[in-house]
């Protein structure tokens, strides 16, 4: 499990986990989850593009994911924030699927950002991903007191400068870097169940943020060892455990949630009766 090509695969995984934790918890803080699906399938149509024309898939890639969050930021200044997503979802989707019905052979490549490759990250693809998740965890770092305070408190953030318009697009924009980095690794389906699934388990544990950011990281990095472990030794797909462990820890923050919640009321009127008694 440890030996070989998994190497790679351990490395790989844990990088795209770090960086899906710490990216998905602003984008279940602002209650950004349509962006975070729609940037990476739609990013999709850019790699169909490039296959198209002849060169690295992850150009276009990488194009198609600051296109699509620089349209999503343009089109919603003019009108409601979800409808502008789906516009430019779907017509990024249908030049995907131009794209595909120009191509003489359908390349493997092209799907494999689906559902990613794990498995099959070879070294020379870990050293752009390591580059790429350097410049991410910078970004979050640098944007990380304004984007929390206009996530929180936007009319605060207004009333110190912060703008939200700017604030908007760098986190679309970091979006789309965190895209171009981890779809080649583990896809657009798991990407996105990382950037939700860990953080809004993590939001359902702890109301403070830095807490809440470092426990995004963690339940990402569990999601994605616990699904290569189960996988090397069953042979279903990744894709598969991931899923089902990030809806699992978000089943237990919820039921922890709600247990913390019951037991207020009751720590709450103990006090009050001894005072009375």
């Amino acid at each position: 499990m440890f030996q070989g090509f998994m190497v790679n695969a351990w490395i790989g995984a844990s990088i795209v986990a770090v960086v899906a934790g710490l990216v998905g918890f602003f984008v279940v803080l602002r209650g950004s989850a349509f962006v975070a699906h729609a940037i990476p399938n739609g990013a999709f149509a850019g790699a169909a593009g490039a296959a198209l024309v002849g060169i690295n898939t992850i150009i276009g890639l990488g194009i198609f994911a600051v296109l699509g969050a620089l349209g999503i930021g343009w089109v919603s200044r003019r009108g409601r924030h979800d409808v502008a997503t789906a516009l430019v979802l779907v017509f990024m989707l249908g030049l995907g699927a131009l794209f595909l019905s120009m191509t003489v052979e359908y390349a493997p490549e092209i799907y494999s950002l689906l559902f990613g490759e794990v498995l099959g990250i070879s070294s020379t693809e870990l050293t752009p991903t390591i580059a790429l998740a350097v410049v991410s965890v910078l970004v979050i770092a640098l944007l990380y007191r304004p984007l929390m305070l206009s996530s929180v408190l936007s009319d605060v953030a207004e009333a110190r400068g912060i703008s939200a318009v700017r604030v908007e697009l760098c986190f679309l924009l970091m979006v789309a870097l965190t895209t171009t980095m981890t779809v080649p690794v583990v896809g657009t389906l798991l990407i996105f169940s990382l950037m939700i699934g860990p953080p809004a388990a993590a939001r359902s544990f702890t109301n403070r943020p830095l807490g809440a950011l470092m426990l995004s990281v963690a339940f990402a990095l569990v999601s994605v060892w616990a699904a290569i472990a189960i996988s090397y030794k069953t042979n279903y797909p990744i894709g598969f455990f991931v899923g089902t462990i990030s809806a699992a820890q978000y089943v237990l923050g919820r039921v922890w949630a709600a247990a913390r919640q019951r037991r207020r009321p009751t720590l709450g009127r103990a006090p009050a009766a001894a005072a009375a008694s």
